[in-house]
């Protein structure tokens, strides 16, 4: 039994005093006490949060962070340039290196507040597209930096098939994502078993990757074809997609989902960046979630997803760090909000008259977050999975702020420097601001950085 004290909570029912946490021996919070005494043997943190789920992770990607900052020979660099970037950098990853990487982007996600992540995983083979002996290798090598890092994981594999909308076929950096649909069975079938094997916390879910990317009629029978665990797949990201599947389909990306996939409460659509007014409030009402990763949206120039009509239609959100460019969960909030401000001319784009800016955003992202991984989480209350954060309100960034202030003063004028412990499912990863295994999954990461320096 582990137990945690904080002078100030945010529980289910509102901010509380001098709140027990008791943790049982699986990881779940067993009982939240008011107004209790800090026993000698608890840890004890002046302010204390549900920590959130991290909703959309390509964790291979860290690895080329501040790289395609150039702009290329084409005038119009854009998302589709930098794909191609991408491409070529990751023909030279190995199974080892996609475990280092992700260990250390797990790392970095715990430290900055997250207690778990959904890794959205499309690399499954050889250079070449050969499978590994074992066809979910990669996938095994993820639950494994999960392990190490004390992440809770929920894995997605990702179903990629083709290369655009007329099913014409992979490009040479794209072979290493490929399967039919059956392949894809067989993949997920075998990640599964990994999992199994894994912290009990751990969750498989499955992710057909676009609609630019699987079979028509796959499409319309995922709900069928894997009737357990959250789908997520990318929506609505960039102008040339939509373009591509009205010229194929028929119709934009979300009015033809809509119309032929199902869509409802285990969904998470990523970015959605490109919606019109009427298809945001249809998705809102749909039930399934919008996975947004604002840092990653800007940086590869997607667009401003319409949080502002999204939320006041009932939408769900949850926050993702993407190509994890930069892992930063209180920039991504700021991110977000900011963009509402930029492009509407306007403060407090987010905030409503009974919750501060900071407050509304925290308190979708941890409930989105819960519904977009299956996972148990987002509050601190008995069952659920002891996912929680600590902030340090001595810092001179928030001093003198409490309760929905404090929360803005982290956002919107700190960092997540604030960010002292976080607890996954039970294991308390960070603390002092770093993680208890830093400077091993440092190193390894280093090595690989030396390892991949040609093809960066």
């Amino acid at each position: 039994m582990q137990m945690i004290w904080a002078e100030t909570a945010l529980l289910p029912t509102g901010w509380a005093n001098k709140v027990l946490v008791e943790i049982d021996g699986q990881g779940r919070i067993g009982g939240v006490q008011r107004g209790a005494s800090a026993p000698d043997q608890a840890t004890q943190v002046p302010l204390l949060l549900p920590a959130p789920v991290n909703v959309h992770s390509h964790a291979f990607q860290r690895a080329m962070a501040g790289l395609t900052e150039r702009r290329g020979p084409d005038p119009s660099d854009s998302f589709w340039t930098w794909r191609q970037l991408m491409f070529r950098f990751l023909d030279r990853l190995t199974p080892e290196h996609i475990e280092t990487i992700t260990a250390f982007v797990q790392m970095e996600m715990l430290e900055a507040g997250y207690g778990a992540s959904v890794e959205f995983h499309y690399l499954h083979h050889q250079p070449g597209g050969v499978a590994y002996d074992d066809i979910a290798e990669t996938s095994a090598r993820v639950v494994a930096a999960s392990d190490r890092t004390g992440m809770g994981l929920c894995l997605l594999p990702v179903h990629y098939q083709f290369g655009g909308c007329d099913q014409r076929g992979l490009s040479a950096g794209q072979i290493r994502f490929g399967n039919t649909f059956e392949q894809f069975q067989t993949l997920h079938d075998a990640a599964a078993a990994h999992i199994k094997q894994a912290s009990a916390d751990s969750a498989i879910g499955v992710a057909p990757h676009s609609l630019r990317a699987v079979g028509i009629e796959d499409l319309k029978g995922y709900n069928t074809a894997f009737p357990d665990g959250p789908i997520h797949m990318h929506l609505a990201e960039q102008r040339a997609e939509v373009a591509e599947v009205e010229a194929h389909w028929g119709a934009r990306p979300v009015a033809w989902a809509l119309d032929n996939m199902q869509l409802d409460g285990r969904w998470c659509l990523i970015h959605c960046t490109q919606m019109t007014p009427d298809e945001t409030i249809a998705l809102a009402r749909s039930g399934a979630v919008a996975g947004l990763c604002p840092i990653t949206e800007s940086s590869l120039g997607d667009g401003i997803f319409d949080a502002v009509r999204w939320l006041d239609n009932g939408g769900a959100f949850a926050i993702g760090s993407d190509s994890n460019i930069r892992i930063s969960l209180s920039e991504e909030l700021r991110t977000l909000d900011y963009s509402q401000r930029l492009r509407d001319g306007t403060r407090a784009a987010l905030a409503t008259p009974d919750k501060s800016t900071g407050r509304r955003m925290f308190d979708g992202m941890l409930q989105g977050g819960a519904q977009a991984s299956g996972r148990k989480t987002g509050r601190i209350e008995a069952g659920c999975w002891a996912d929680m954060l600590a902030l340090d309100t001595l810092s001179e960034h928030m001093w003198g702020r409490q309760l929905d202030t404090a929360l803005d003063a982290w956002i919107f004028a700190g960092d997540d420097r604030l960010v002292t412990d976080v607890w996954s499912a039970g294991r308390h990863m960070v603390k002092h601001g770093r993680h208890v295994q830093r400077t091993s999954i440092v190193a390894a990461y280093k090595r690989t950085i030396d390892a991949l320096r040609d093809a960066l």
